[in-house]
């Protein structure tokens, strides 16, 4: 990608400028790149820099490390001194900044010795400038595209979101497309995703029962189907995923947006399909998914909260095939408590335990409260 190259020629200069190995990141402190520099290898084989260029991204101590010498505000090189705790080296920061505005860094081991000259500095910090001037016009056309989205798989029209997702999908790769939505204590998506498989995202809730910090992106897979699940299974504690079958182009957007909505649904209300779920993996949950969105008039009386108790027999119930002995054991109560309880089942949604329709009707029923919330 032409900017990508634009970043390592940046690095590269500013590493020849200054004579030692060079790392640019994101205000995320995620790794965009990075230059070696022949001398001393000892200096060259710094522990935190070896860490970033590995897994992309700075840990959150060396990130707090850094941040309180004010980098974030700086508006000229800041040293910043060895920190034998984290494994932090002597290193050189150059903020790049537009428009008053950090949006990365620029470092350089501290090789030690002698002096950096002034207009050598600032030669460097000029170079730093323009890699903020790159970053942040991605920003902007990254908060464009994510508009482009929300409007694609909102409905709301945008004529031409599908040909600006498409020729940034093209620049991103090849393969097919997938939607992701997160929900929960949200990472940043080009951490958990990959930077170079994200082609929009955007936060926002725009379904009924969605949380306020929902994010929506449309990603490349070129790999295998299951990659994307794979990534996001070092999402923080709390969140929940869903993933969408993969879908040729961004046209299909908006139906792969529902179906990410359904399984991440389901990754919140079955534990055992989270914390990431996949649309092609949830089995009788892509039909319930379908359901309208107000419970069936026959099983919404049961889902009132002073029934919860109730709900949750019958559900025990119909998940073992009416097998009584199984859900008593299950609910750890007599069998006698059960039948009771499966009385007032069927008094409260008339509703005959007996029937195998009824009984599917309301298994669907329960099922579907649980993924919609009710």
């Amino acid at each position: 990608m032409a900017a990508q190259r634009d970043y390592q020629r940046i690095v590269e200069e500013v590493a020849a400028l200054l004579g030692a190995p060079a790392t640019l990141e994101d205000r995320d402190f995620t790794l965009v790149a990075f230059a070696a520099h022949e001398g001393d290898a000892d200096v060259v084989a710094d522990d935190v820099r070896a860490r970033s260029i590995l897994s992309r991204r700075s840990s959150p101590q060396v990130k707090a490390w850094f941040e309180s010498f004010g980098i974030t505000r700086a508006t000229r090189p800041v040293r910043i001194p060895a920190d034998p705790a984290t494994g932090v080296r002597a290193r050189l920061c150059l903020p790049a900044r537009h428009g008053g505005v950090t949006y990365g860094y620029i470092w350089l081991l501290d090789p030690g010795g002698a002096e950096w000259p002034d207009t050598d500095l600032a030669a460097a910090f000029a170079l730093a400038g323009r890699a903020g001037d790159l970053l942040a016009e991605e920003a902007h056309a990254g908060t464009e595209l994510g508009e482009r989205l929300r409007a694609l798989v909102t409905g709301t029209g945008d004529p031409q979101a599908v040909a600006a997702l498409e020729a940034a999908g093209a620049r991103t790769g090849t393969g097919p497309y997938a939607v992701v939505v997160l929900r929960g204590g949200l990472p940043d998506p080009l951490t958990v995703l990959g930077q170079a498989s994200v082609v929009a995202a955007y936060t926002g809730a725009f379904v009924p029962d969605a949380e306020p910090d929902e994010l929506v992106a449309l990603i490349r897979t070129p790999r295998a189907p299951t990659e994307p699940a794979r990534r996001l299974a070092r999402l923080r504690k709390g969140t929940r995923a869903g993933v969408s079958a993969a879908f040729p182009g961004p046209a299909e957007a908006a139906a792969a947006y529902a179906e990410a909505v359904a399984a991440v649904r389901t990754a919140r209300a079955f534990p055992a399909y989270g914390p990431v779920a996949s649309w092609p993996e949830l089995g009788p949950y892509r039909l319930i998914s379908h359901l309208p969105a107000a419970p069936d008039p026959a099983v919404a009386p049961l889902l009132a909260p002073q029934h919860a108790e109730l709900a949750r027999t019958a559900e025990v119930y119909l998940d073992r095939a009416a097998h009584a002995t199984q859900a008593a054991e299950v609910l750890a109560i007599h069998r006698q408590t059960l039948y009771y309880r499966l009385s007032r089942v069927e008094a409260l949604t008339g509703l005959d335990l007996a029937n195998g329709e009824h009984r599917l009707l309301l298994h669907m029923g329960l099922k579907a409260g649980r993924m919609r919330g009710w």
